[in-house]
């Protein structure tokens, strides 16, 4: 059956994240004429990953050196408060404290420290306690890194503003489509075929940005991406009444280099209110946003899966560390003091949960960089997790330069 016009396409962006939405205004802001069209499964932008971010503009301390995260992450910082100042969209440049609490940790926050530079992070400085608990006057630590450039947003307004601006520039956004299978197509046509719920499109190139489904989006379309998006979900609490004074902007700890998550911390959130958290433990669910949710399918595809095996051979002690703290608010309350000694069990409240989409190889290696392969006529976004909405338009505009071979 061949598609009728209303079903073609030039480019078929999958998934309408914060990083799908940007690469669909990327490809429109390169080639007006180009037709977009984004399909989604959900009835709205950025229901997932996007909608349940913690709102933090990263600065790009963490990254390694020469990596698309650290490139890709300055970048997108300087583009999205462009955008937000643009378009109307609240935001805040307030700095954060990142805080080693003991002697063991100074070591770890001066090479973080010489990370940041290395990548171009400005204003940055190592802070004395006084100087520290000038910003944070709370905070407990030895030594601390001041980081200027952290910031705070919304990011689902930040997604409908991306949608916005799309489809007020021509690209389409379908809603409630779910994707079944991207194929070849064969002949000379050299285009690509898309099934889904609401029937087939036909398009030069397809962009996967399914997030948490991206891998299996990359098998539907004949691709072994060789990983598999493994769900880690992260707990917040929020900061009840006056405890919420006890933190002006954000604090973090320094992160153990393990792993790719950033350990629990305290956030400001633009609309009032402070999250702390988020801890990090196996969801049972690739959208296991609750303890209760559980896809037994999902779930058994990642326990079969020999990378996780070694993940969790490697590393049960932190795992099940996790894992208490996730049931217990009283060792929850625990990890929180180490940076705000203030602060006691009755002053959180539970709050949100986020489910990252962690890339894992086979021989049980967290990916640590953004991941972005070609297949015929497909880009697949295979590991965006933070700092991807912060870097998000820099990303748009990294796949959209792929993407022109489309076109060649």
């Amino acid at each position: 059956m061949i598609p009728n016009k209303s079903k073609q396409a030039d480019v078929v962006v999958i998934g309408a994240g914060i990083v799908g939405l940007a690469t669909a205004l990327q490809i429109l802001k390169a080639s007006p004429s180009t037709r977009v069209v984004v399909l989604e499964k959900e009835a709205g932008p950025g229901r997932h990953q996007t909608g349940h971010n913690s709102g933090v503009i990263h600065s790009g301390i963490y990254y390694r050196p020469g990596s698309l995260k650290a490139r890709l992450c300055l970048e997108g910082a300087r583009n999205l408060v462009t955008f937000c100042r643009e378009r109307g969209i609240p935001f805040e440049v307030c700095g954060k404290v990142v805080a080693a609490v003991d002697r063991a940790e100074v070591e770890r926050l001066q090479k973080l420290y010489e990370r940041g530079i290395a990548n171009g992070v400005p204003g940055m400085a190592v802070l004395t306690p006084r100087e520290a608990r000038s910003m944070e006057p709370h905070v407990w630590c030895v030594r601390a890194l001041w980081v200027p450039t952290t910031g705070i947003v919304d990011f689902r307004q930040v997604a409908r503003g991306f949608a916005e601006w799309i489809e007020a520039r021509g690209g389409r956004i379908q809603y409630e489509t779910r994707v079944r299978k991207v194929l070849p197509q064969r002949g000379e046509s050299r285009g690509v075929e898309v099934f889904t719920s609401q029937g087939p499109w036909t398009a030069k190139g397809v962009v996967n940005c399914a997030g948490l489904y991206a891998d299996r989006v990359a098998r539907a379309s004949g691709t072994d991406p060789g990983i598999r998006i493994v769900p880690f979900r992260g707990e917040y609490y929020t900061l009840g009444g006056p405890a919420r004074r006890l933190v002006r902007n954000l604090i973090y700890p320094v992160p153990d280099p393990r792993f790719p998550f950033l350990g629990v911390h305290f956030t400001r959130m633009l609309h009032g209110g402070v999250e702390a958290g988020p801890n990090a433990v196996l969801a049972w669910a690739r959208e296991g946003y609750t303890k209760k949710t559980v896809n037994l399918e999902e779930l058994w595809e990642t326990l079969c899966y020999p990378g996780f095996l070694r993940l969790a051979l490697r590393y049960w002690r932190p795992g099940l560390e996790e894992m208490a703290r996730s049931h217990s608010k009283a060792l929850f309350t625990r990890a929180l003091q180490k940076l705000l000694p203030d602060i006691s069990e009755k002053d959180l409240a539970p709050g949100g949960a986020g489910v990252r989409a962690q890339a894992l190889a086979r021989n049980g290696s967290l990916l640590d960089d953004f991941a972005i392969v070609r297949s015929p006529g497909v880009v697949h976004v295979l590991n965006a997790p933070s700092p991807a909405a912060t870097s998000s338009l820099a990303i748009g505009d990294h796949i959209s330069r792929i993407a022109r071979s489309f076109f060649r």
